[in-house]
């Protein structure tokens, strides 16, 4: 199964955004038309790249657009770059979002005590090629860390590309302590210290910080496909989420191929981008 991409508004602005095809050239939702999985069997999910690793620009998946394209999130007016946290250089996975997952803000999590941050369940894919925005590849999951972000679960789910050269020796978590030293170490020093340059407290953990298995993060990632589902078929309420898509049978939120044209239709025409401002360069430090 393949996507390809269509821009649309001018890179780096609020207009931007970045719009989802099937193979068939159709409109889809990465949130919603994206099947989960690229293998059930084998347990490979589709992941949907926002953010390339060692970039700063926070692209995320518009839940609340129509089809919900890629956007750069905006803060006081802005769009928002993730700053240069020492050692770490913007984003240091490939960092994005399993699609057909939700997770659910009323539904408070037996084991962290909090509820969901009302997004599809975030993925790090710790694989060797650095992808592209809107990029979908295969993923295997091998953990997860919960962050806990202004009291909600935030989970982050561990996973390398299937298709990476080295992808048959990770199985679990420990392969990658083993075969990546010092990974997850970084790993949690960035979701730790990332907001601090925006004036927030370092961020807290479940687990005091201890990475849960893949036995773990397969649960966690299913019992967020079964909170999708009730969602898109409006047996949750969406609040201001928009589902509409253009594949799921049994949604009322389904729509025609016409009718997905035509929003993309309404979205800026593609054109040149906007300068990055040289403070996306700036380094900041912190203890460690």
């Amino acid at each position: 199964m393949s996507f390809s991409t269509e821009e649309r508004g001018s890179p780096n602005t609020d207009d931007y955004r970045i719009f989802f095809k099937d193979a068939d050239g159709r409109y889809v939702s990465p949130f919603h038309d994206i099947p989960i999985f690229a293998d059930e069997a084998q347990n490979i999910f589709h992941a949907v790249v926002e953010v390339p690793r060692w970039t700063n620009a926070k692209m995320e998946i518009a839940t609340k657009d129509a089809l919900n394209p890629l956007k750069q999130d905006v803060k006081n007016g802005k769009v928002r770059y993730v700053a240069n946290v020492f050692p770490h250089k913007g984003y240091i996975w490939n960092y994005g979002a399993i699609p057909q997952t939700w997770e659910d803000p009323r539904h408070r999590d037996a084991d962290t005590g909090c509820c969901g941050d009302d997004d599809p369940i975030d993925v790090c894919d710790i694989g060797d090629r650095v992808c592209s925005p809107g990029e979908v590849i295969r993923v295997k999951v091998l953990g997860t860390l919960a962050l806990i972000d202004e009291g909600e679960t935030d989970w982050k789910v561990i996973a390398i590309n299937a298709d990476d050269p080295g992808a048959d020796r990770f199985h679990d978590i420990d392969d990658v302590r083993r075969l990546k030293p010092g990974y997850l170490e970084a790993t949690l020093d960035w979701f730790k210290r990332y907001k601090v340059p925006d004036g927030k407290a370092e961020n807290q953990f479940a687990f005091d910080g201890h990475f849960k298995d893949r036995d773990f993060a397969l649960e966690t990632v299913k019992s967020t496909h079964e909170f999708w589902k009730a969602l898109i078929c409006q047996k949750s309420a969406a609040g201001e989420l928009n589902c509409m898509n253009t594949s799921v049978s049994e949604s009322p939120f389904r729509c025609s191929a016409e009718d997905a044209a035509a929003v993309v239709d309404s979205a800026c025409a593609f054109g040149a981008a906007e300068p990055i401002p040289i403070s996306v360069d700036k380094w900041f430090y912190s203890n460690m």
